[in-house]
């Protein structure tokens, strides 16, 4: 009877082997799809949908404050965007500037303060350990001191050019030097990154080419302007993408030192978005000009990639 009765179990349970062999074969053959699709999830909620929810947000007038919800307005918030916002130019051109002025100074600074680095001298690891000290701290407490440094009355930098016999500058007080000022800060606390970057540039190049260079008579300028640049030429390519869309989203200097002012002279799109939101609680405008803004760095994303491409 036990005999039957185990024979009985296992004729019943038989078939579902291979049942399982078979989901066993189809994991194996979409395991490469089975394991990222957590995390391919999990960016699609945090990033694909934000971004779709906010252009449809984009399409309607919501303010924050009001107890109604948002109503479908089609295209006017782009429309008033970009034909009647006064706003918005000047901010966009002020973001262009900015950025702009950032990669340039940041990459040449890096790029000169990396071909000083790379090469063997006493005191070089001390160098390079104070080169990071403006990335220790945060941008919000380097903007304080920068703030204070720059003050008309108590500001050192004032103090510093009437020794060389220069006139005090207003620095971020007066709208012709307010972005001059706010550069000098991004710079000095971003070069350090651009350095690292180039560094690490400098330390892959092969050493034939240099070699060659020196064995022809060229002098050091011909070698740094003929061959060292060539050969580093995607790495600067990448440390400009980084710089480009860090100095893009640039927000927390700004807002710090100057919130947009004197006036709106140093007001960039980021610091815009953020007061037509938060401040006005204009949510729908402010989704349109999130979705312009977005649409901004993507373009230059996708410019500088394209860019790097053909540097390697």
């Amino acid at each position: 009877m036990s005999t039957l009765l185990t024979s009985g179990r296992l004729a019943t349970s038989a078939p579902a082997r291979p049942r399982g062999a078979a989901v066993e074969r189809w994991i194996d053959r979409n395991l490469r799809w089975l394991l990222p699709g957590p995390a391919v999830a999990t960016m699609f909620l945090l990033m694909v949908f934000p971004l779709v929810y906010t252009a449809y947000l984009s399409l309607h007038e919501w303010y924050a404050s009001s107890v109604l919800g948002p109503r479908f307005i089609g295209l006017q918030n782009y429309v008033q965007l970009f034909a009647r916002d006064e706003r918005f130019w000047p901010a966009l051109v002020t973001t262009l500037v900015f950025t702009v002025g950032s990669v340039t100074f940041t990459v040449t600074l890096g790029l000169g303060i990396a071909h000083l680095l790379v090469r063997a001298f006493p005191g070089r690891g001390l160098a390079r350990t104070l080169m990071l000290l403006p990335m220790i701290a945060t941008p919000v407490a380097m903007a304080l001191v920068w703030m204070t440094m720059m003050s008309p009355t108590i500001g050192v930098l004032n103090w510093l050019l009437s020794l060389v016999g220069l006139p005090p500058s207003a620095w971020v007080s007066s709208p012709k030097s307010v972005i001059a000022a706010l550069l000098l800060v991004e710079t000095w606390m971003w070069t350090p990154m651009t350095t690292l970057i180039c560094l690490a540039g400098l330390a892959a190049l092969p050493g034939e080419p240099f070699e060659s260079a020196r064995v022809d008579g060229a002098s050091s300028w011909q070698v740094f302007w003929h061959v060292t640049l060539p050969l580093l030429r995607a790495t600067l390519v990448i440390a400009a993408l980084f710089r480009t869309i860090d100095a893009l989203k640039v927000f927390d200097i700004v807002y710090v030192m100057t919130e947009g002012g004197p006036g709106f002279a140093s007001e960039t799109l980021n610091l815009y978005v953020f007061q037509t939101s938060f401040k006005y609680l204009n949510l729908g405008y402010a989704s349109a000009l999130i979705v312009v803004f977005f649409t901004v760095i993507a373009a230059a994303s996708l410019l500088l990639i394209r860019v790097r491409r053909t540097a390697w």
